[in-house]
């Protein structure tokens, strides 16, 4: 088992690199704790708890910088919180290998969706359906990489929500924020900029986590001991890595999502196999 320093050194990188790829703490955590010698289910129960610190570490400073759509946020959370409770509890009944490989997969399969992508350019979609329209899912954010003024409409919210669900039940399935889908579902369905792909996700990620989070802890698999120092990591990383995000241009937040996607998912793949 790992020290309380070690813990906490493991939780800042999750933390930052949660934050800079908008998907949780939780794609660093699980690997790395299971690694360590815990238990899988208990890891994804801390790694749950660690997403909600990721988040709030991170949404407040994207929300004071105009970077976080809201009302995008808002909107598909009423889906992603039904995703985590089904999700949770289906963990509650499932053994280890289905989860190691379930995650290498689901991680792989993002990075080949994000892959076939890598040099396409944002571009607002050029029609824009009546529903989007109507939640007025727009919005606009200063990009200091390119020293203007980036404004944009989401599209295509009907396939957008349901979509959501699917994200949500991943994140409570394995005790991740399943920020690589939701980035997807808001890159490439609902045509938002990356930026604002990883902010947004960053918010909804917390949300999604909280609901899960209550099934974990009504089974008594959530560890104070083991939470304290994970929590204390991720929000130190989370905070590092706004800071860095802002500066970046969209093209780098792409390519380094798509470097932590495949190393992460061949890693779990591996593991999974190896099981006796």
């Amino acid at each position: 088992m790992t020290s309380f320093l070690g813990l906490f050194l493991i939780s800042v990188v999750a933390g930052f690199v949660g934050s800079m790829s908008g998907m949780g703490g939780g794609v660093v955590l699980v690997p790395a704790l299971t690694f360590a010698g815990y238990d899988i289910k208990q890891v994804i129960g801390i790694s749950i708890v660690s997403v909600i610190a990721t988040s709030s570490g991170s949404a407040s400073s994207y929300v004071r910088d105009h970077l976080t759509n809201l009302k995008v946020a808002m909107f598909l959370e009423m889906f992603t919180i039904l995703g985590a409770f089904t999700g949770a509890a289906i963990t509650l009944r499932a053994s280890p290998r289905p989860l190691y490989l379930g995650f290498g997969l689901l991680l792989l399969a993002s990075w080949a969706t994000m892959f076939s992508h890598r040099k396409e350019h944002w571009r607002q979609a050029p029609k824009v359906d009546d529903f989007s329209k109507w939640l007025e899912l727009s919005g606009g954010y200063v990009d200091p990489s390119s020293d203007g003024v980036v404004r944009y409409q989401a599209v295509r919210a009907y396939f957008g929500g349901p979509l959501m669900f699917f994200a949500g039940v991943l994140s409570g399935l394995l005790g991740i924020g399943a920020g690589a889908v939701k980035v997807l579902i808001h890159d490439l369905v609902m045509g938002l900029p990356p930026k604002v792909s990883t902010t947004t996700s960053n918010l909804v990620i917390g949300v999604t986590a909280l609901a899960g989070t209550s099934v974990y802890l009504a089974h008594g698999l959530i560890d104070p001991g083991l939470a304290a120092p994970v929590i204390l990591g991720v929000v130190a990383g989370a905070w590092l890595g706004t800071r860095v995000l802002v500066r970046l241009a969209n093209h780098k937040v792409r390519y380094f999502f798509l470097v932590v996607l495949a190393l992460l998912g061949l890693e779990m793949i591996v593991r999974g196999i190896r099981l006796p």
